[in-house]
């Protein structure tokens, strides 16, 4: 048994007192009114007559739903009574109508209070006049159907599409999707075009015309094996080869990579996403921390061999304790004076100058300078950069006890240079002069014993001292290479 159609709006068009209404009682209607209402009433889709000068409305139960709260009222009142709210919207569609002419819409949005608050709505219609045999117009026939639920969930899936588009575009890797066997870019974030070349038109290409130098390097069989098996691809570390820039050139980098495999409801891979991080920059300075934290090892481990040295030659040489604590917290200064050198000068490198100017600072006067010194910038290796502190550290200790410095008119001149036929040593020059007379010790102490050990790293350190009335001089000399390489 069939159900009977819009019941509600049926009922109501039976008891409605029509005598009094601005159409008239029902036996009175004309043929197209009553075939329009015998039409709206079968129908399913909502439906909704407008008719006579009073624009009295009729509609089914599937256009009551879209009146709200003002059904069932509205029905068999004027139009503008029904929707007043948003009657400049429709008044000039409803007097087109009544003046011949048909509107047909696929979305207009209206701001309601039908249920008592705003709410926006949208519908699709149709406005039709309806004519007597003679071309007048009698009414307006609309068949429609509301959208706004539709809308809502198409702006819903807008929204999530641009706030995940917005994720990708923040995310500090490369996104892109790659959609079919094929995998033909569909979208990639601005850190993709980055990592390829910003220049390169992508979307709508496959990774093997868009990147082609990936082909040959193994890319695309990777992604054929994710796309085939449905298994996503995960690795660290990897090294590309990627042509950037305008002029296309090649730049090798280094990328954490992952491809996941992107399915469809019944399970089947319909394209890949990838996600990539350039590390080469991070790479590179892990790297870079790694050797210097070797390089930190290997320097501890000479610095601890000197130390050792230092102690059990000035323990060994020194007439008292007292003395002995003296000399070798004054020598262990030194190092760790030298050892900042190293690290201001840049990793495992000072210069000459710089070890100078710290002797200068320690034992001269800048009021009254008696340390004259001249020579070019000369880098030193971190080992031998120790031990010449510690060398020009006796001679101006000597020099201030018992040489040129322990008198007012005394003077001492530094220099250095690069020597050798072959511009292939290292020569530093102590000379004294204006100081008390000097001449050869008979006995060699313990800052003597250290300044004949000579530079520390070297292949070929030599240290020759003479005794001329002037005052002493002392020549310094080692291989450029040894003196400069880092150990």
């Amino acid at each position: 048994m069939a159900l009977e159609t819009n019941p509600e709006c049926r009922r109501l068009c039976n008891e409605f007192d029509w005598d009094t209404a601005s159409v008239g009682p029902v036996d009175g209607w004309s043929v197209e009114l009553r075939t329009l209402v015998n039409v709206m009433l079968g129908s399913l889709q909502p439906m909704l007559i407008v008719w006579g000068p009073s624009q009295t409305t009729l509609y089914n139960d599937g256009y009551a739903a879209m009146c709200g709260h003002r059904h069932p009222a509205a029905f068999g009142r004027p139009f503008g009574e029904l929707w007043h709210d948003i009657w400049d919207q429709v008044e000039p569609i409803i007097s087109a109508a009544f003046a011949g002419q048909g509107t047909s819409m696929e979305d207009i949005e209206f701001v309601m209070h039908r249920n008592g608050y705003p709410e926006e709505t949208h519908f699709a219609f149709s406005y039709t006049p309806v004519r007597d045999p003679w071309g007048t117009v009698l009414g307006m026939f609309c068949a429609c159907t509301e959208q706004t639920a539709t809308v809502a969930e198409r702006k819903a899936e807008r929204t999530l599409r641009e706030r995940f588009e917005q994720v990708f575009e923040l995310s500090p890797g490369g996104i892109a999707l790659l959609g079919g066997p094929d995998h033909v870019f569909e979208y990639a974030n601005e850190v993709y075009y980055s990592m390829i070349g910003t220049d390169r038109e992508i979307i709508g290409k496959t990774v093997a015309d868009a990147v082609s130098e990936v082909v040959r390097q193994g890319y695309i069989d990777i992604l054929d094996g994710v796309y085939r098996t449905g298994e996503p691809f995960v690795a660290k570390n990897l090294e590309i080869e990627l042509n950037r820039g305008t002029a296309g050139e090649k730049q090798n980098r280094v990328i954490d990579l992952v491809y996941q495999p992107m399915r469809e409801d019944d399970g089947t891979v319909s394209g890949i996403l990838v996600q990539a991080l350039d590390v080469t920059d991070l790479r590179a300075e892990q790297q870079k921390q790694e050797l210097l934290s070797h390089e930190l090892g290997h320097r501890l481990k000479n610095q601890l061999a000197m130390i050792q040295a230092i102690a059990s030659q000035t323990l060994r040489n020194s007439p008292d304790l007292a003395s002995a604590r003296l000399r070798l917290s004054d020598r262990i200064g030194v190092l760790s004076a030298a050892h900042d050198t190293i690290l201001l000068g840049g990793v495992g490198a000072s210069t000459v100058n710089q070890l100078v100017e710290q002797i200068i600072s320690t034992h001269d006067d800048p009021a009254n300078p008696r340390i004259t010194v001249s020579g070019t910038r000369v880098k030193v290796g971190s080992r031998p950069s120790l031990s010449l502190s510690l060398i020009l550290h006796e001679l101006a200790t000597n020099a201030t006890k018992f040489g040129a410095l322990s008198e007012p008119d005394g003077r001492v001149s530094i220099r250095w240079m690069v020597t050798g036929p072959k511009s292939d040593r290292f020569e530093l020059i102590w000379s004294e002069s204006g100081g008390p007379p000097v001449a050869q010790p008979e006995t060699l102490g313990s800052g003597m014993r250290l300044i004949n050990a000579g530079l520390n790293g070297t292949s070929d350190s030599t240290v020759e001292f003479s005794y001329p009335p002037d005052g002493l001089v002392c020549v310094i000399g080692a291989d450029l290479d040894g003196f400069q390489q880092e150990h």
